[in-house]
């Protein structure tokens, strides 16, 4: 990914948080030399041994599977929010341009056993049900429902780099930014209004 060098996230707390709380990312790889890519959860975790991998599952039917055999190098991106920004909130004139937080992960893809897939899904459906009035568990699921498992393939992606962009008009002086930050809240869309939050943590 390229990021100059004014809008590159080399902050690891700050990763692994957005990480977690944008879980919801596309897994790229290359299957019968052509790029395919699939939306999934996929989630940030650290292994029995310490490392930090990424987790998920994809359906048996996907031909994307069958690409991990041939080649096991991935790439898992991962997107924030973002907004257009309007050069007519500058004091001087200059081009439009969007804000936006990103993060892709490279790494090498290993599909798991049943039983760690199983793991992975309470995992996953814990995480999610934590709010709910009636939190669905998998544990309580029947066996004829759980019989859907066995029709995916559960994977790790053992992370070999990560490349972080947080492009939020870190090239502004003071005044602009602040006037970015305003007529985004004034716009009423939710991603405008969440890319002026991340704009204010980073300039008080």
């Amino acid at each position: 990914m390229y990021t100059p060098e004014i809008y590159k996230n080399e902050n690891p707390e700050e990763i692994r948080t957005f990480l977690k709380e944008n879980s919801f990312g596309i897994l790229i790889n290359q299957t019968n030399g052509k790029l395919c890519a699939t939306h999934i959860p996929i989630e940030f975790e650290i292994n029995a041994d310490g490392k930090e991998i990424l987790q998920g599952h994809i359906s048996k039917l996907n031909p994307q599977a069958e690409g991990f055999k041939e080649n096991d190098q991935v790439l898992a991106v991962f997107t924030g929010p973002h907004s257009y920004i309007s050069s007519s909130w500058y004091d001087h004139e200059n081009v439009p341009t969007w804000n936006y937080i990103a993060v892709h992960v490279y790494g090498k893809i290993k599909i798991v056993d049943y039983e760690t897939s199983v793991e992975q899904l309470k995992k996953l459906v814990d995480k999610y049900e934590a709010n709910s009035e009636n939190p669905v568990r998998v544990e309580n699921l029947s066996e004829k429902t759980m019989r859907e498992a066995r029709g995916i393939f559960g994977f790790e992606i053992e992370i070999s780099e990560i490349q972080a962009t947080k492009k939020l008009s870190q090239n502004r002086d003071d005044f602009n930014y602040k006037n970015i930050i305003s007529e985004l809240e004034k716009t009423e869309n939710p991603q405008a209004i969440a890319v002026a939050k991340e704009m204010s943590k980073c300039r008080k």
